[in-house]
């Protein structure tokens, strides 16, 4: 398979990451056919600075990254009104072809959350045909990027634009530095992660074409091959992040906390000083260990599991962020967010699938900043992440860790009928959290909201270069 991998036929930003600040998500319908293929064809090429260049995995890691990038995912409704055949398109997975709204229950997206509930263009899902993404680095090159969004727009139609940032320290809206661990893949050089102790995926965790963590079985491709091979599917969701109820969910816990007979097995007395130097704010210490305990790591990207004590400092060691793993005794709750998304080598269920459901992800914030000292509700404007979650099976891998794992919680007992407490659906009906104590004990908290709801999305395919070219070749 290494001899067969060409990365210059794969789309950036899969296999690794670009590192720019700033993206904009062009929804697009396709209003004129020959005109789309003809920009396709000029995208892939290369050859005219009239059309942006579709950016492509680079085989080693960028010395000079390029300072905007431009790259494009394809619906189900898109390939069709493209002129993909029907017995083509009937090679593609059934959840795909269903799309996202279809397959809302299965991922947790019902209540307000519910697709009827989308803003437009997510709420016409057989108008929404390509998202186009382009990636650049400061607010001085928004000319640019308006530039390129100015040429897509002469062949397709922009029915939605989506702007994120990265905000500072890499951190997202809820106040926790984002993107800490991300899965490593074979053939592709990363020194930034030599130090890295998670293990290498197969290329097919994420690209079609290749082995995958399940032995010898490889992901259907799409007919025909060259549509098909190198690409991936990607979950792109609109998640708004409900950040004043976060916050004052937080204070509510550390209250309740603070008259339990067990808190001192949570926080010991005196210790406050080790949370962020919290000395003598006992309150605002049982906030951050609320919030750590939610997550899996605190605030600042200290794992839970190595330091349930402490928030640092965090040495500047290559991969101790991500070296660490779950076993019988952690303190690292089995319901906390982190670890039931990527459960490491750690006791489930599903034994053979710790990390067969491996998910890259790569995501923004949008919407203003935040202060967490203002939590007046009249000042609560939507903010939340425009995230792509990317992998070779959308059934298999994305909806399995949502509706199994985020949201029914099947990989542990003790968390079973209990759904993810940030990214789950919950109701304060029914919602609970298990803290753990380090006399062995735990603190069950109930009673709090959905934290993060859906705003609109869509299942999209990232074809290859080669992909793309042959879609700018149909004729049908």
């Amino acid at each position: 398979m290494t001899k067969e991998f060409n990365h210059e036929d794969v789309q950036g930003n899969i296999l690794r990451g670009y590192s720019l600040n700033r993206v904009r998500h062009l929804v697009l319908e396709v209003t004129n056919r020959t005109l789309a293929r003809q920009f396709l064809a000029a995208a892939v090429s290369g050859t005219t600075d009239a059309v942006p260049t579709i950016t492509r995995e680079s085989s080693e890691k960028w010395a000079d990254p390029p300072d905007l990038c431009f790259n494009i995912g394809v619906t189900f409704a898109g390939l069709r009104a493209l002129g993909v055949t029907q017995d083509h398109l009937d090679t593609f997975p059934t959840e795909f072809r269903q799309g996202m709204t279809k397959r809302a229950a299965k991922i947790g997206d019902f209540g307000d959350s519910a697709p009827k509930n989308w803003a437009e263009p997510f709420n016409q899902p057989d108008r929404v045909h390509l998202i186009a993404s382009i990636y650049s680095d400061t607010d001085e090159q928004l000319e640019k990027v308006e530039q390129v969004q100015a040429q897509v727009a002469k062949a397709f139609g922009v029915i939605g634009v989506q702007d994120g940032r990265n905000l500072p320290e890499g951190k997202v809206f809820f106040g926790y530095r984002d993107s800490i661990s991300q899965p490593r893949f074979a053939h592709v050089i990363n020194p930034d992660r030599a130090n890295d102790n998670e293990p290498i995926n197969p290329l097919g965790t994420v690209l079609l074409g290749y082995p995958t963590h399940y032995e010898g079985l490889l992901f259907r491709v799409p007919n025909p091959d060259e549509l098909g091979r190198n690409g991936a599917f990607n979950a792109f969701r609109v998640l708004a992040q409900d950040t004043v109820g976060f916050e004052k969910y937080l204070s509510t816990a550390a209250t309740e906390l603070e008259n339990h007979p067990e808190v001192d097995h949570l926080l010991p007395p005196g210790a406050e000083e080790n949370i962020f130097g919290m000395k003598d704010n006992r309150h605002g210490a049982l906030r951050e260990v609320v919030a750590a305990q939610m997550c899996g790591r605190w605030r600042n990207g200290m794992p839970y599991e190595k330091s349930p004590n402490s928030t640092g400092p965090i040495p500047d060691t290559p991969g101790f962020l991500t070296n660490f793993d779950y076993d019988r005794e952690s303190r690292c709750p089995a319901g906390s967010h982190t670890r039931r998304a990527n459960p490491r080598n750690g006791h489930i269920v599903q034994r053979m699938s710790n990390y067969s459901r491996r998910i890259v992800r790569r995501g923004m914030s949008y919407g203003p900043d935040f202060d967490p000292a203002n939590l007046d509700e009249a000042n609560n404007p939507e903010r939340g992440l425009l995230g792509n979650f990317l992998c070779a099976n959308l059934g298999a891998q994305f909806e399995a860790v949502m509706c199994d794992w985020i949201n029914v919680g099947l990989q542990n007992p003790d968390i079973t009928g209990a759904d993810d407490p940030l990214l789950g659906a919950n109701e304060p009906e029914t919602s609970w959290f298990d803290l753990t104590l380090a006399n062995g004990g735990s603190i069950r908290l109930r009673g709090f909201p959905r934290f993060i709801k859906a705003r609109g999305g869509a299942y999209t395919f990232l074809p290859s270069l080669s992909a793309i070219a042959y879609l700018s070749q149909l004729d049908t």
